[in-house]
């Protein structure tokens, strides 16, 4: 399976890049002197996109387990290289669950299926990056939205 985006630049230092679903996002970065910002940093999207990834198979996992939970997050930080080219040498996936009667033992299984087996992310950022992952619960609390 191949995918093709389009990445299109709308002036300044601001693209427009398209996504096989048919959305799209904005992209830019952030500029000396310019307060306002259009879109997302491209760097830091790819965080998202790890985050995304684990996200979607975490819940998909616990949904086919009929493990029911009040809410979940993911945090992901990088530390990025001090030389140019700047990438992530390592980055840390805090897994978060929130309930009042979790079950950590399918919880814990759904993030391991992620991080060791599913996710395509995951496993990239591990070819340039030290990823350490923790799970933080929640019990008897809700997430403030």
């Amino acid at each position: 399976m191949s995918h093709k985006i389009t990445t299109h630049w709308k002036g300044g230092l601001t693209f427009e890049s398209d996504n096989p679903s048919g959305k799209s996002v904005v992209m830019d970065t952030d500029i000396e002197g310019q307060d306002e910002r259009f879109g997302l940093s491209p760097k830091a999207m790819m965080l998202s996109s790890l985050a995304g990834c684990s996200a979607l198979d975490v819940i998909s996992i616990l949904d086919k387990m009929k493990e029911d939970i009040d809410d979940f997050k993911i945090e992901v930080s990088g530390e990025l290289t001090e030389e140019h080219p700047k990438y992530y040498h390592s980055v840390i996936v805090d897994y978060h669950f929130y309930g009042s009667d979790l079950n950590k033992k399918k919880c814990e299984k759904a993030v391991d299926l992620s991080v060791e087996k599913y996710c395509g992310v995951m496993e990239m950022f591990r070819q340039f990056a030290d990823v350490k992952t923790n799970i933080i619960y929640h019990i008897g609390t809700k997430r403030n939205i």
